[in-house]
């Protein structure tokens, strides 16, 4: 069975219930893992968050040792050991016999050309930059200008001595001329990708970094890491900036109702009022109760502003009305109200624990490489009300994430017996420990636990989660078949729940290749929740795949409009901003996208 299930679910889990974890872990991702991971059941969905992919170039790459041309030759040393050849010269002559001049002949002018090109050659070596510049100059001055290949060289060559100085317009400059001589001129171009993104150009120093990786057939691993970088950069730069712009978001009734039902122990919804008079709290949990949630805020906000002696549940109120904030992407405002919750040591026990669940989630989204900040409340919760299940539920989906698997079971175990008729918490500890035992190999526990997924589904027939998640585990082991039936299963059971045709549609991929029956999932999806931003970024990488950048782009942008953190926004962004930059340089390349597939091997849907 190992054999069947040599890796573990990267990003993949299953479609359920959305927790309190809107965004929890940093995935930045590789320029070329898109499609090398394109089963994309991502592990946040698992514990109910829209957590961002890993973020990866858009193309297949081959598997063999890249050698580039033009000094740009790749070892097999590892990585770390590449040495940095931006900085080269070309058209040296070694042996320096054109230094001296053919005795009683005159020079024509590319040989005096090539003489000074020569001059500024020596001084390279020497480091004396300035006065190569001078010699490059007079090289540059004296080649006939039908001479293209050789004033290439020298403008690029001029270029690398800019960089030592760090004039990095003069490198642009130079790299431009030398690229207007030659177009496919590798140095010229990833030298000034590098002057562009010294200049924080990242637009364009993407752009120019992505014609090097189709010249060189996406096989150089260092070229490929600097579009890492500069993709990453370039994401977080409009991320930042859209972040700022950010409006509330309004998410889907599924999303809001499905969220609240990921908290077992929810001292809201479990709250019972006799009351039916239409104001403050008992307004808004009536509009909770019925699902209608757009005069929630405003309702809660009417309850806390209200006399002392008619804001019967303010404390609630606050509560709920930092829930909506959360879930609305009003991370501010969220944390002034739970804070304000948290500091009531009068209050409900319930409340404040609920509180601490949901402010550890914005600390993982505010310091995700930091999860000590989100374990502290975590840790505060425990103390408050120890015998609440949801802190050790969603505290072990943390663990999940950090790849803390031991802790993960021990903590969903603790969940399970405060609360055994939980199927979302024992579906969580079967998938935790079925990622320890892939993890450790150990093909007794595998089995073992498969058992437990079965046993699961038979204690707990109803829950989505468990047909969803075992439907991942049996994709993840080439079950193709009886996945797609626990699929089915789960879609049965919510047919509203997008997410499920999206992971349907990605095992139609993944099993028969069937891209069009892939393709009507994600539009049924769509149409069913036009506001699963996991539909709109699955469907745009298909685009991506097919070919159809445009659509790709606008798909991206859909997604963008309903990402909920900064950290999403980063991964959306650099999904857009890859295909922006292979639009473009297709079209100033004169190619299409077909070429590049076939250069990179890339499948045909």
């Amino acid at each position: 069975m190992l054999d069947k299930v040599s890796k573990v679910m990267k990003d993949g889990t299953s479609c359920e219930r959305n927790s309190c974890f809107l965004e929890v872990a940093d995935k930045t991702p590789s320029f070329h893992e898109i499609t090398a991971n394109f089963a994309l059941a991502r592990l946040a969905i698992l514990i109910g968050a829209p957590v961002a992919l890993g973020i990866g170039y858009l193309y297949w790459r081959k598997s063999t040792e890249p050698e580039g041309e033009g000094g740009d030759k790749l070892t097999k040393k590892k990585l770390g050991e590449i040495k940095d050849k931006t900085i080269s010269l070309d058209g040296e002559d070694r042996s320096r016999s054109q230094d001296v001049p053919a005795k009683r002949k005159a020079l024509t002018p590319l040989e005096e050309a090539q003489k000074h090109k020569n001059e500024g050659n020596t001084h390279f070596r020497e480091g004396k930059y300035d006065e190569a510049i001078k010699a490059y100059d007079l090289a540059i001055e004296r080649c006939p200008t039908t001479e293209i290949n050789d004033l290439s060289t020298f403008y690029q060559n001029r270029a690398a001595a800019y960089e030592h100085l760090q004039k990095w317009s003069a490198v642009v400059d130079d790299c431009t001329k030398a690229l207007d001589c030659n177009p496919k001129y590798l140095k010229a171009l990833k030298r000034r990708a590098k002057a562009y993104e010294q200049q924080k150009e990242l637009a364009k120093s993407l752009e120019d970094t992505t014609a090097a990786c189709i010249l060189e057939g996406f096989q150089n691993k260092h070229t490929l890491i600097i579009a890492d970088r500069v993709l990453k950069e370039l994401g977080q730069q409009h991320a930042t900036e859209a972040m700022k712009e950010k409006t509330d978001l309004k998410p889907s009734k599924f999303f809001v109702k499905n969220y609240f039902a990921s908290f077992a122990d929810d001292p809201i919804r479990k709250l019972v009022i006799a009351s039916t008079e239409p104001k403050g709290f008992v307004k808004a949990k009536l509009l909770l109760d019925q699902g209608i949630y757009d005069g929630i805020v405003a309702a809660c906000t009417e309850e806390i502003e209200s006399s002392e002696a008619d804001a019967e549940y303010k404390v609630e109120a606050i509560l709920l009305r930092a829930t909506f904030y959360l879930l609305t992407a009003r991370y501010p405002e969220a944390t002034v109200d739970l804070d304000s919750v948290i500091g009531m040591e009068l209050a409900d026990k319930k409340l404040r624990a609920n509180a601490l669940i949901k402010r550890a989630s914005l600390a993982m989204q505010t310091v995700p490489n930091i999860p000590e900040e989100c374990f502290k409340y975590f840790a505060q919760a425990e103390q408050v009300d120890p015998d609440n299940s949801d802190i050790y539920h969603h505290r072990g989906q943390v663990y999940i994430l950090i790849e803390r698997l031991s802790e993960a079971i021990s903590d969903f175990e603790k969940a399970s017996a405060l609360c055994p008729d939980s199927g979302i918490i024992e579906i969580h500890r079967c998938y935790a420990s079925y990622r320890q035992a892939l993890i450790n190999k150990d093909e007794g526990a595998l089995m073992k636990v498969m058992r437990a997924f079965r046993e699961a589904i038979d204690r707990f027939p109803d829950c989505v989660e468990c047909y969803s998640l075992m439907a991942q585990v049996l994709s993840d082991q080439q079950e193709y078949h009886e996945a797609d039936n626990f699929f089915e299963k789960a879609t049965k059971i919510e047919p509203e729940n997008a997410q499920i045709l999206v992971h349907k549609a990605l095992l139609q991929l993944q099993w028969k290749g069937d891209v069009e029956s892939a393709v009507q999932l994600i539009e049924k999806a769509i149409a069913i929740d036009d506001k699963c931003e996991f539909a709109y970024e699955t469907l745009g990488t298909i685009q991506v795949q097919r070919g159809k950048l445009q659509e790709a782009i606008k798909l991206f942008e859909s997604a963008i409009q309903l990402a909920k953190t900064e950290m999403e926004l980063v991964h959306l962004y650099s999904l857009k901003d890859a295909a922006i930059a292979q639009v473009n340089v297709t079209k100033s390349m004169g190619l299409d996208i077909r070429s590049i597939a076939e250069m990179t091997s890339m499948p045909q849907f």
